[in-house]
């Protein structure tokens, strides 16, 4: 990216009592640039998305926005975000156009710039004819919509969207993934989700976050290459037994498909290829298929954060119950 570093985040750290929920986290955001923030139930994610939002403070590390430390300027940093969480707070009983005036006025706006600013808002939005609606009456698409209409109508550098497309229709979901790749054109955004064909649709590169440590921060063009390269997909007449093909040089699992055939995964600079060929000829096993795999990014994202959520929940009730006890 060519763009201005608008997010960056070093060393960040934070603890629940014994329990450590982020791990010496550090990345970057520039302008023009959607990051996608991945991670299972109980990885930090959400702890991390409340830290950089301003909404929770860090056991340790830092937080610059826009060029101000979050924790020695907030109020100048916290100007610089925009922020849709995954409920948007809106006003059920006011129209679109008081809305946004509210909103613009608790970012600050100035009275002569108000008018202007919404309708900035709406214009990007889609919401050119819903000013007099109410928005207890617009669909969950455009209530969606309104809300990211508020995350941005003091056009700040950064924008944060918890879930955006949770509850949406596919045409609607459709629609916010077409605005989030509009808007991104101009912020630094970090898209949270759990679908993870909006990260390949919508981002530029995307980050997994797994027991409080990144895992994954990569490219979507690096990923969508590390897809292609580290896997094979095998088959045998006289198929091995599966640790056989987990003790080869860079294999790194083995998980066995439906129609019989077995998905290799291995490290991408060390390709079991040539392994697999010369014992499937010692061992008479009856290779008749090998060929590069395709990983999705749901096998990519449960390769790396497989049994998480069940270590993750194993250790704070550990820590719940150490600091419970007298």
């Amino acid at each position: 990216m060519n763009g201005n570093t608008l997010v960056e985040i070093k060393n960040l750290s934070r603890f629940y009592g014994a329990l450590q929920a982020v791990k010496d986290v550090s990345f970057t955001i520039r302008q023009g640039e959607v990051l996608g923030f991945l991670g299972p139930n109980g990885a930090g994610k959400t702890t991390t998305m409340q830290i950089i939002s301003g909404n929770l403070a860090p056991s340790g590390g830092s937080v610059t926005i826009a060029g101000h430390d979050l924790l020695e300027d907030p109020r100048a940093a916290k100007s610089q975000i925009g922020y849709l969480p995954e409920q948007p707070p809106l006003y059920r009983e006011l129209t679109v156009d008081e809305y946004l005036d509210y909103c613009a006025a608790l970012n600050h706006v100035p009275r002569a710039q108000r008018v202007k600013a919404r309708t900035n808002a709406k214009e990007r939005c889609g919401l050119h004819d819903t000013g007099r609606r109410l928005i207890g009456n617009l669909s969950k698409g455009f209530q969606q919509r309104v809300g990211i209409a508020q995350a941005i109508i003091h056009l700040p550098p950064v924008v944060i969207l918890d879930e955006p497309t949770v509850g949406l229709d596919p045409i609607q979901i459709r629609e916010i993934r077409t605005l989030i790749r509009e808007l991104g054109k101009e912020h630094g955004m970090i898209l949270s989700t759990h679908i993870l064909p909006e990260v390949q649709a919508t981002c530029d590169r995307v980050q997994i976050i797994n027991k409080g440590e990144l895992v994954l921060n990569e490219s979507i063009e690096g990923l969508e290459h590390q897809m292609k390269s580290a896997s094979l997909t095998v088959a045998f007449r006289h198929p091995p037994e599966q640790k056989v093909l987990e003790i080869l040089p860079g294999v790194k699992s083995v998980q066995p498909e439906k129609d019989g055939r077995m998905h290799v995964f291995h490290e991408a600079e060390q390709n079991p290829t040539e392994a697999i060929l010369r014992m499937a000829v010692e061992k008479n096993w009856g290779l008749y298929e090998i060929r590069p795999g395709r990983l999705s990014l749901e096998q990519i994202f449960m390769e790396l954060t497989t049994d998480a959520a069940a270590e993750n929940a194993q250790a704070a009730a550990v820590a719940i119950t150490s600091d419970s006890q007298p």
